[in-house]
């Protein structure tokens, strides 16, 4: 599967917030924003093929 990639701004100490949390899970840094915005899209969407790494799109 190929990744997007893009910039990100983010309040630094958000970011702090997300390397501790990745560091508790024993993940990358880019592995934990994966996981958080999967998880928030799938609680959003209420859609459970997020888990396997889908997200919904609207046909573009």
């Amino acid at each position: 599967m190929q990744r997007k990639q893009f910039l990100l701004r983010i309040d630094p100490r958000l970011w702090a917030e997300v390397e501790r949390l990745a560091a508790a899970d024993l993940r990358s840094v880019n592995a934990e924003v994966e996981m958080l915005l999967r998880d928030a899209v799938r609680r959003r969407t209420g859609d459970a093929d997020t888990d396997a790494g889908t997200v919904p799109t609207d046909g573009a």
